[in-house]
């Protein structure tokens, strides 16, 4: 095995566990910082430390961000800022382990947007897997009960957590196919400002009408949690890690991610995996290995 093979193995399960760690500042985060403000401080904190490092070179390519400016803020919006506050919202009433386990069913929406949206084909497995997919995430969402689905009576937090998969599927879409003459870490600068500013007018309603931010240590600590460990370095080894195994291997990520996600709520929150976790995780990611035969690569 090359070493570029072995490091990029390394990675495989390494990162996962920086990006699960979303998960916990989910659940124990909004606990002392409301969910929208949290996440309105962690891409805030995102861009100004990138800045600091990518600064000269965003200043050197300002006439290409001004050209692509609606695309950024469209990522931005989508990648940061609807995927920053609704895993945060998602939290405040459902599990780390439904967070994580629905999340895992962005690819098979990235499948569906790109064949509405691009007139990509779907083959059988994609069908299959699409189905599986979809019943693994609602035997999640009704908790194994077909009466919750019959009277619609949803977990709030679950449906949170399923407008942040598909937003994902939408950013991870554009992200690909909008090409950008910046590089990685000056690209991702520029989408956690438009992460951030987004959500201003949202985390100053929060602030002023629902529940007031106190800057103590707890909010340092969570804040600059989610802007460090899911934010800065999950998505830095996540780019190192495509280099080293490419596209299609590295999006195996996201089957750790939901069991790493699991094993926090386990460890730290002391929850308990049902039944109808196993079941609906079981389907999720047989349907994504089903799926990702002719994903976005």
């Amino acid at each position: 095995m090359s070493n570029n093979l072995f490091v990029g193995y390394i990675l495989l399960f390494v990162q996962p566990i920086f990006m699960a760690s979303n998960t916990i500042v989910a659940r124990g985060g909004v606990l002392h910082v409301p969910p929208i403000s949290l996440a309105f401080f962690r891409w805030l904190f995102v861009f100004l430390i990138l800045f600091f490092f990518t600064h000269e070179d965003i200043l050197k390519n300002l006439k290409f961000i001004k050209k692509d400016l609606k695309k950024f803020i469209f990522l931005g919006f989508t990648g940061c800022g609807v995927c920053g506050a609704f895993p945060f919202l998602a939290g405040m009433t459902t599990t780390v382990a439904n967070i994580g386990i629905i999340y895992t069913s962005s690819p098979i929406f990235i499948i569906l947007f790109s064949f509405f949206i691009f007139k990509e084909k779907i083959n059988k497995l994609q069908l299959i897997g699409l189905t599986a997919c979809l019943l693994g995430v609602i035997i999640i969402i009704i908790k194994g009960k077909l009466n919750l689905l019959l009277t619609l009576t949803l977990t709030k937090g679950d449906l949170w957590i399923l407008g942040a998969a598909l937003a994902w599927a939408l950013y991870s879409i554009f992200l690909l196919k909008w090409k950008s003459k910046l590089n990685f870490y000056s690209r991702l600068t520029i989408i956690a400002f438009f992460g951030f500013l987004s959500l201003t007018p949202f985390a100053l309603f929060e602030n002023y009408f629902i529940k007031e931010i106190i800057f103590d240590k707890y909010f340092y600590f969570w804040t600059f949690l989610a802007a460090l460990s899911p934010g800065i370095v999950a998505y830095i080894l996540h780019e190192k890690l495509q280099t080293k195994l490419g596209a299609s291997t590295s999006g195996f990520i996201i089957y750790l991610f939901a069991i790493y996600g699991s094993i926090y709520g386990i460890l730290i929150f002391n929850e308990k995996l049902e039944l109808f976790h196993y079941l609906g995780a079981s389907l999720v990611f047989f349907g994504v290995f089903l799926a990702r035969k002719k994903s976005i690569n």
